[in-house]
């Protein structure tokens, strides 16, 4: 069965006399084709979210998270206004962009000017289809649904701008990036060569620059060789926005296209501004270019200058290489980019080969005791003579925390102000090696602003130019959008999918299995890691609610279930303790319990299959409700090819009111013991 998004009955009725609720969405003008999706936003009235439900099969499971990731964990408050999901066959779900048209539906059309240029007239099928969508998933399995999809990008036949008519302008906000000029080049000649618009401007320095008087204008001209060089033309800053004030801007001197260069803060920003703008009904389109050098925007494949940072850092770990191996005992530290996430270090000790050590934020570590930092490095100094260590910026933030106390302080995005780990493990490596009485030499290196000041490489040069002509297309046709790469195809996300989360380094994946393999590097697992594994544990294998448990336990559970939608670590992914030794390990998430409610939103999930007395959906692999995971790999049989264990009186049974709770104390304290036995000699 594929999912079904539907309003409750009176409310149906009621909202499709007065709103045409249910009508399909409209083609652009130049589809022949039937529209495929109802669309469930009406033009002038949110759709009440908080009145929404979802119906899901056991088959599309799943789906659920990626429903829950596109609604409930983000659409809060008034985000749920403003969520367009439209759905098909075979669990097919459109998660689209905002359009001029949601809220001005009369607004005329116009034939695309690319219909007439020279440089397309040999370009077949050109225009891209009303129907055409990116998939979020491209891995999946015969009988799975097909997910979530966003908006592909590309120009259409028909726009809602005339080219006389528009008045663009282009602001970089946030720290610099490879990219951020080539970006505004092909934004000023896309516009220019492409559609004929003469007005565009630049809003120098950052999000503050609309309270200015100045903007500059910008031609192909002026802006033909900024691609050569590093930086932004524009000048950039953290903070300075006041939504209010820069749509007056807007307003005042007519500026109907916004283009945003920044990351997750930035992008933030350009929601807000797009809401005031659709709250005061002006004929204005704003398009996101997402920017990280650390590559934590969520759904997008990779960030620009990504690429770029990457062959930067490379330099810095030859030169840390070199000076370590000629020097006794020598020891490089480098320190790269990565607040929350560990991209740039992975990928940079990938790609050198020469590293024994990577530490990002996601991956704990501690120094002391058996298994520890320390350990490693003594034995990797006698069997090599010398060592590499690569740390992001982010990584160890809790352990210097315990040993310098600071008060938490923010810069001028609201980013936590993070101490120099680097330095600090300098130190600290000193210190135990001084201790042991070990000769050693340690050479640290912070390449932080060399590798972000730099000019883009070829391909975030090209990469930065696809981006902005797919922002541009995007928003002629009346879009309001971040733009990324997903899976390799250009696409429309929502603001609110790239905002709500953060892209990080899966422990858990292949690709960190990898690295661990090329620096040979352990876990690194501390007592509070068993602890947390061992809860995890707990969690993952508890059992649903059964009907006519306890009020109390019913209680606890809806408790648990809150906190999993929105967002707490109980609703993560968890991992068993054997996982965490074994990064490369697939691993598969626990069926999450029946309901879930976030914010506004409110999601009801439904398995009409199941007759347990749970209404959670199932996972498409081996339940421990049917046997262990080590019996499925012996028997060779996943959960639909094994016999069902009949429902007897004593399996329906439900336990008494505090058998649950009595099991997680005994869990608990079984735990206990285990970090007792695992406690290491130091510390």
């Amino acid at each position: 069965m594929a999912s079904h998004i539907i309003l409750p009955k009176e409310e149906e009725e009621e909202e499709e006399v007065e709103e045409g609720l249910g009508v399909a969405v409209e083609a652009d003008h130049d589809s022949p084709e039937p529209p495929r999706y109802r669309h469930l936003q009406p033009a002038q009235k949110a759709l009440p979210f908080s009145a929404t439900c979802v119906r899901i099969s056991r088959d599309s499971y799943p789906n659920l998270r990626a429903l829950r990731n596109a609604s409930a964990t983000s659409l809060r408050d008034d985000d749920a206004a403003f969520a367009k999901l439209d759905e098909g066959d075979y669990g097919y779900v459109l998660d689209d962009v905002q359009h001029l048209t949601d809220y001005l539906p009369e607004l005329p059309t116009f034939p695309n000017p690319l219909q007439d240029h020279p440089a397309y007239s040999t370009v077949k099928q050109y225009f891209v289809n009303a129907d055409d969508t990116v998939p979020e998933k491209v891995v999946v399995q015969k009988n799975s649904p097909r997910g979530v999809h966003f908006r592909r990008a590309g120009p259409r036949q028909r726009v809602y701008f005339e080219p006389e008519d528009v008045k663009a302008c282009i602001v970089t906000c946030g720290g610099l990036c490879p990219g951020l000029n080539t970006v505004i080049r092909e934004l000023v000649c896309g516009l220019s060569h492409m559609y004929n618009v003469n007005d565009v401007f630049g809003i120098q320095n950052g999000y503050k620059g609309f309270y200015s008087s100045n903007y500059l204008p910008m031609t192909p001209k002026s802006v033909n060789d900024i691609h050569k060089r590093g930086g932004t033309v524009l000048g950039s800053s953290r903070g300075g926005h006041d939504t209010h004030k820069i749509v007056d801007n807007i307003q005042d001197r007519g500026i109907n296209q916004v283009y945003i260069i920044g990351g997750d803060g930035t992008q933030k920003g350009a929601y807000e501004i797009f809401k005031e703008i659709r709250r005061r009904g002006l004929k204005v389109a704003v398009a996101g270019i997402p920017k990280t050098i650390d590559n934590d925007i969520a759904v997008i494949d990779k960030s620009f200058g990504f690429d770029t940072a990457v062959e930067e850092a490379q330099r810095a770990i030859d030169a840390a290489h070199v000076e370590a191996s000629s020097a006794e005992n020598g020891i490089g530290l480098v320190k790269l980019m990565g607040r929350y996430s560990g991209f740039i270090a992975m990928y940079a000790t990938l790609a050198s080969r020469d590293v024994d050590c990577c530490l990002i934020p996601e991956s704990p570590f501690y120094l002391e005791g058996e298994g520890g930092l320390f350990e490693y490095i003594e034995r990797r100094l006698k069997e090599n003579n010398h060592m590499v260590i690569v740390v992001a910026e982010g990584a160890g933030q809790d352990l210097i925390a315990k040993s310098i106390p600071v008060a938490d302080q923010l810069d001028a995005s609201g980013n936590k102000l993070l101490l120099d780990v680097g330095l600090w493990l300098t130190h600290k490596i000193k210190d135990h090696c001084k201790s042991k009485k070990m000769e050693m030499t340690i050479k640290y290196i912070d390449p932080t602003y060399m590798i972000r000041a730099i000019p883009s490489n070829a391909s975030d040069n090209v990469y930065c130019t696809l981006l902005a002509h797919s922002a541009i297309h995007g928003a002629m046709a009346g879009y309001s959008f971040t733009v990324g790469m997903v899976n390799g195809r250009h696409a429309y996300i929502p603001f609110h999918r790239v905002t709500s989360t953060r892209n990080k380094v899966k422990i858990t994946d292949r690709m960190w299995a990898r690295l661990l393999s090329s620096t040979n590097q352990p876990s690194f697992l501390s007592k509070e890691d068993i602890m947390e594994a061992r809860e995890a544990e707990r969690l993952a294998n508890r059992l649903p609610v059964p009907a006519g448990s306890s009020e109390h336990t019913k209680k606890h559970s809806a408790s648990v279930l809150s906190n999993e939608a929105s967002g707490d670590v109980q609703g993560a992914p968890t991992l068993t303790l054997s996982q965490l030794h074994q990064p490369a390990t697939a691993v598969t998430v626990p069926a999450p319990p029946p309901s879930a409610t976030a914010g506004t939103a409110s999601v009801t999930v439904i398995d009409p299959d199941d007759d347990s007395g749970a209404t959670g959906p199932r996972e498409e692999t081996p339940e421990r409700e049917t046997g262990t995971w080590q019996e499925a790999e012996e028997t060779g049989r996943t959960r639909d090819e094994r016999p069902m264990q009949p429902e007897t009186p004593e399996r329906m049974a439900p336990p008494p009111g505090n058998a649950l709770h009595a099991r997680a104390d005994e869990t608990a304290a079984q735990a206990a013991q285990d970090v007792d036995a695992f406690k290491p000699d130091d510390g």
